[in-house]
Parts: C-alpha cells; sequence; structure tokens
C-alpha cells in the first residue's frame, strides 16, 4: 500500500479513536501497533490497508520475536483497525479475530514475563557506572526504571517537581490519567540528583520542565531510551529493554519472601486491576510446582 495513503488513513484512525473518547495513551498504542504492522507488510506481496492473509503472517513472524502479551496486545490494536476500516467502509468484513489470533494462555499457567536475573542486574549497574560510557542521565535513568518500575512512556513524562527528595518519593503520570506516588531508594536519589547537578544544567533544553532531556529535544523520547538499553544488552550478551526493568523490580518483589502484599504492588505498578499483577508476577515455575508436590 502507498505511503500516502497509508499515512491518510492512520489519520483518519486516529481521529476515529478521538471521537470515540479513547485515552490518549490509548491512541497512540493502537496507532504504533498498526504502523508496525504495516511496516511489516512493506515485507510481503500484500498491498491492501488489512487482509486476513497479511494478519496470519504478521502473527507467525511474532511468535518467535515477541512475548505472548506483546503479541496479543497488538492483535487487539488490529482488532480496534479492522473495526475502523469497515465503519469508514474501507473493508466491508472482519479479517481480525481476536479468540482464533490471540495466543491462548491457559488458566493457572506460567505467564512468561522475562526478567533479569541477579547476575544480569550486577553487569548492568556495573555497566552504568562506567562514566566514561555511560552518561549520568542513562545512569540516572536506569536506576529510576530498575528501582520504581515505571513505564518507559511514564518516565519519559516525569518533570522536575514530580521529584520530591525530602519526602522520598516521586509522583507518576500513570495510565488513563491516573496520578501515583512510588518511593525512592536512596541510591536513586543520589543518581538523579548528581545528574541534575552536573550534566542536567548545561543541557541546552535545562529550562525544561522534563526531568530527562536530549541533546536535541525538551523532553526525552521513549524510542531513544529503548534504543539505547538494547545497545547496552548487546555489549553485555543479554535482551534488554525498558520494560524488562520494570518486570524484574516487582519479580523481585514478589519472590524476596518479605511478604509484600499484592494490593502494594499493584499500586506501585499502576495497575488498574489486582488480576493483572497477579497474572505477571504471582506465578510459580514448573520447578517451584514439583518441589512443592515432591514435599508432601
Amino acid at each position: 500500500m502507498p505511503n500516502e495513503q497509508s499515512n491518510g488513513l492512520l489519520k483518519d484512525f486516529t481521529k476515529w479513536l478521538h471521537e470515540d473518547g479513547k485515552a490518549v495513551k490509548t491512541i497512540e498504542s493502537y496507532v504504533n501497533d498498526v504502523e508496525k504492522f504495516q511496516q511489516f507488510l512493506t515485507t510481503t506481496e500484500e498491498t491492501g490497508p488489512l487482509t486476513r492473509y497479511g494478519v496470519v503472517q504478521y502473527r507467525q513472524w511474532m511468535d518467535n520475536q515477541l512475548a505472548i502479551s506483546t503479541i496479543n496486545k497488538k492483535i487487539n490494536s488490529l482488532k480496534v483497525f479492522n473495526d475502523f476500516l469497515i465503519e469508514a467502509k474501507h473493508l466491508e468484513h472482519q479479517v481480525v479475530f481476536p479468540r482464533k489470533d490471540q495466543v491462548k494462555v491457559a488458566h493457572g499457567s506460567e505467564k512468561k514475563v522475562k526478567v533479569l536475573d541477579e547476575h544480569q542486574v550486577n553487569q548492568l549497574l556495573a555497566y552504568v557506572e562506567n562514566g566514561k560510557k555511560v552518561s549520568k542521565r542513562n545512569k540516572a535513568i536506569t536506576y529510576v526504571l530498575l528501582y520504581c518500575g515505571l513505564r518507559v512512556s511514564e518516565l519519559c513524562s516525569l518533570t522536575v517537581d514530580d521529584m520530591d527528595f525530602l519526602s522520598r518519593v516521586v509522583t507518576v503520570r500513570g495510565k488513563g490519567g491516573k496520578y501515583r506516588e512510588v518511593g525512592l531508594r536512596q541510591d536513586v536519589i543520589d543518581v538523579v540528583k548528581e545528574y541534575m547537578k552536573e550534566e542536567r544544567v548545561q543541557n541546552p533544553h535545562h529550562e525544561s520542565k522534563y526531568l530527562f532531556l536530549s541533546q536535541r529535544s525538551p523532553k526525552m523520547h521513549r524510542e531513544a531510551v529503548g534504543y539505547w538499553m538494547r545497545k547496552v544488552g548487546e555489549e553485555l550478551g543479554f535482551h534488554l529493554h525498558p520494560h524488562k526493568l520494570r518486570h524484574t523490580l516487582f519479580t523481585k518483589l514478589v519472590k524476596s519472601g518479605s511478604g509484600v502484599d499484592l494490593s502494594l504492588i499493584r499500586d506501585i505498578a499502576g495497575h488498574s486491576l489486582l488480576q493483572t499483577t497477579a497474572q505477571f508476577y504471582f506465578h510459580h515455575s514448573r520447578e517451584e510446582k514439583q518441589n512443592a508436590l515432591d514435599s508432601l
């Protein structure tokens, strides 16, 4: 499908979502997923904006590339796009079927959340201590993601005023415009202060309200954070992305043995439903299940 036609459809899709009352972050997520799908289509012979065969090919490609939750999210986005195309008379029928296309997870089975092990966490922290390779900003970003459990979009939206060092909390703007407070460890406070005092003040956009800046923009972009993390992962020899640090924190909290309440983890993570937190972090490995049975 020609780029001009594709861009026109995405603009109309965005407008349609706005008129339907969807939240800004939700719209960004839907549009981004559709853009990724259209980029994939350029590697195939499909010419339409959305075809059944294109969806099947995309699902097969995702099976070897993405986590189950990500695959299911993208299928859901394509279903919404399908609804738009039908309403706008670009398609006559459904070609996306979530019950068929999404990955089915058996009740009680382990949710495949990928996290860093203790050795990898130590490798990452040692890496960001190298001032010759890593800026103070990127070191601070690593600590905030790893020890506050923020989503990358939440990290990029942090303002200077959100950081309350005296009370040791950060105010986070979460999904759906909801706010929450997350506690700050002393080491997180130290690295953020170091960045602000020694590096941020010299940035050409230092008067911006946002905490994390780039040389070109008064607000750090999520793509830049993801790109840097991928590069670090390549150097360290393991797959790394911002959300993996979030998963690592909450998985460690669950397995710490300190009896952390599920509702507390939900509040820190910014989940609306307790069920979401449980599905992601309160699972047991096959080995743990077998050990429990063997102990009877």
